[in-house]
């Protein structure tokens, strides 16, 4: 008489996570997940890698589908940064940001002159701030992409020489950070505040109660 296979021990469910791992150098997006009380540790590059390469653009590529492919490459970078590492299993965080002017990137000034002449290209014009998140909770990746536009009043060379000058147009898409002083020039914003900053809260915070991190404000 054959005897019956044991049945296989159940699994033991995971626990749910305490932080998200954020692959990101922005102090803003770490200001941000604070915010929203998102537990979290940095998942930065290292020496070896090269983080800049993932945000080069390609011929023809609307705007939306630039912002999104790069997430979808810092992600990929960053899950094989935490395992080649040995780290503890979390959900791991991506953005970026980038600025558009009809079809146009306008990505980060590569100089001083660069910067100065993004500027005049925005004076007295709206544009478009696209900033894509993505998050890996163990099985799978989520997207999310918010659109938000933005209004300058004519910019006056003196304000676009200062600014450039202090140095807040550097390593900034489209050269200009929301938070700095070339905010009083900002005559409308139709979107979403944090989103502009690089990190959109809203979207953000639905992609972390799926993966079942805790927030400050829980249902």
């Amino acid at each position: 008489m054959r005897q019956p296979k044991p049945k296989p021990e159940p699994e033991p469910a995971s626990s749910p996570p305490t932080f998200v791992y954020l692959a990101s150098q922005s102090p803003r997006r770490r200001q941000l997940l604070g915010q929203i009380g998102a537990a979290h540790e940095l998942l930065l590059p290292g020496p070896e890698e090269d983080a800049e390469a993932l945000e080069a653009e390609r011929a023809g590529e609307l705007p939306a589908d630039y912002v999104q492919r790069v997430t979808a490459a810092k992600l990929k970078a960053a899950l094989l940064r935490l395992k080649a590492r040995g780290l503890p299993p979390a959900p791991v965080l991506c953005a970026d940001t980038t600025v558009a002017l009809g079809r146009s990137i306008l990505g980060k000034p590569a100089d001083a002159s660069d910067a100065a002449r993004t500027l005049a290209l925005l004076s007295g014009r709206t544009h478009r701030v696209l900033t894509a998140v993505a998050l890996h909770d163990g099985r799978r990746a989520r997207h999310r992409l918010s659109t938000s536009h933005v209004r300058f009043a004519v910019l006056p060379p003196a304000v676009i020489s200062a600014y450039v000058a202090s140095g807040d147009a550097h390593g900034k898409a489209g050269a200009y950070a929301i938070q700095s002083a070339l905010a009083g020039w900002i005559s409308h914003i139709e979107g979403s505040h944090s989103s502009i900053m690089g990190l959109p809260l809203f979207e953000t915070a639905q992609l972390l109660r799926q993966a079942g991190v805790p927030l400050a404000l829980q249902p």
